[in-house]
């Protein structure tokens, strides 16, 4: 198993994407994920019946390279069978509610005085403070609605835009491991473990943190703006004459001005009194955007690459996913992974978004079955075949 994470065990309880979405990266790192299920398994499995012939993309993204086994935690028999993983793993890593964690006796305080070497990554909703900290909710609830990115996004009397699913799930779940790799480099000369926190409200204001730091510095609400009236037209989204988009990347107003003129062949915006500087433009906005939609009309988008690229015009296509698939800078930047398949080939997938030119890493596998690695398991944390069978016939696995 390559990868910086070799060697460190980590045990995984948690349900759907945002504490997964941690542990799958942490398993294409290198680390000995160890995904704890309960006998009828991470609701995630049952997307399943949207892929119809194909398996389950999004749950085999953040569960590629772990190990599963099955256990009914609501027997002690089960608890039992946690804590003896959990006695020599480095990392315990949930998404469960802070709630039944505690009820469970699996939360920090707990296992930090058993395990006082153990680093303990919670990912949350909501946090592990507050009022609402067990309240249900996935990040379409916190970090796309509550914590005000939908309504950035969305102009005034506009419908709110939908949500496509897992985004803040995996920017939290990316925090929570880069926290997790914190907390182990800090323990090599502490000897100790800790709490590691990431939520998915705090990725939220995070991702959002231009607008929450103006309206916190402020007292101000940020204001969410449509693309025909932009406070710089010169970074908008625009329709080519084949009825494709592109996104101009103009944000250094002044600076970019001549160029754009010069490509889009209209000098008499220089001498236009409206458009003198990026504050008159912004004052005029809306009248310049219309006037840069009627040209961009007039020709597709290959062209205006072509034109723009020739003008040091900056820019960039409005992709769906499939040309993004078909990418060459994409394919070059290594957005894809070989990730081993069950019948001994590969499946292409997309890669986790971190690279090491010393200790490259390298997806050891497909996502378990449910309960694949139980006995496996449970043999390597000293349970002999009489000890594994008995939890059978008890029902604590399958």
């Amino acid at each position: 198993m390559a990868g910086p994470m070799e060697g460190v065990r980590v045990v995984e309880l948690g349900v759907w994407v945002a504490g997964p979405a941690c542990g799958g990266i942490l398993a294409d790192w290198g680390a000995d994920v160890i995904k704890v299920e309960t006998p009828d398994g991470d609701p995630f499995r049952s997307l399943e019946w949207l892929f119809p012939g194909v398996g389950n993309p999004p749950f085999d993204l953040d569960n590629r390279g772990k190990r599963s086994i099955a256990l009914d935690l609501r027997q002690p028999e089960g608890l039992d069978a946690l804590h003896s993983l959990l006695a020599i793993a480095d990392v315990f890593l949930s998404n469960i509610r802070p709630g039944g964690l505690e009820r469970m006796g699996l939360d920090y305080p707990s296992l930090s005085e058993r395990y006082p070497q153990l680093i303990y990554a919670s990912v949350t909703g909501l946090s592990l403070q507050g009022d609402e900290r067990d309240r249900h909710t996935y990040d379409v609830g916190t970090f796309w609605s509550r914590a005000g990115i939908a309504r950035s996004l969305t102009p005034e009397g506009a419908d709110l835009p939908y949500q496509r699913g897992g985004m803040g799930d995996h920017m939290t779940g990316l925090a929570a491991a880069a926290g997790v790799a914190a907390a182990l480099y800090h323990r090599t000369s502490s000897g100790k473990g800790q709490l590691v926190e990431s939520s998915l409200m705090r990725l939220g204001a995070y991702m959002l943190g231009w607008d929450h730091n103006i309206t916190a510095m402020t007292g101000a609400e940020t204001v969410a703006r449509g693309r025909d009236n932009p406070p710089n037209p010169l970074i908008n989204c625009y329709r080519c004459g084949d009825g494709e988009w592109l996104w101009m990347l103009g944000l250094e107003g002044d600076r970019h001005w001549p160029n754009v003129v010069r490509a889009m062949d209209r000098p008499d915006w220089s001498d236009d009194p409206r458009f003198g500087d990026i504050v008159l433009r912004w004052e005029n906005t809306a009248a310049l955007t219309a006037e840069m939609d009627a040209v961009m009309a007039t020709r597709t988008r290959a062209a205006w690459g072509e034109i723009f690229d020739a003008n040091d015009v900056w820019w960039a296509p409005v992709q769906s996913t499939l040309e993004f698939r078909s990418d060459p800078q994409a394919q070059a930047a290594g957005c894809w992974v070989e990730v081993p398949a069950p019948d001994g080939g590969t499946t292409e997938m997309v890669a986790t978004p971190v690279d090491f030119s010393a200790t490259a890493w390298d997806p050891s596998g497909p996502s378990p079955e449910l309960g694949q690695h139980t006995e496996l398991i449970l043999a390597e944390h000293g349970y002999d075949w009489d000890a594994i069978e008995q939890l059978k016939q008890a029902g604590v696995i399958p």
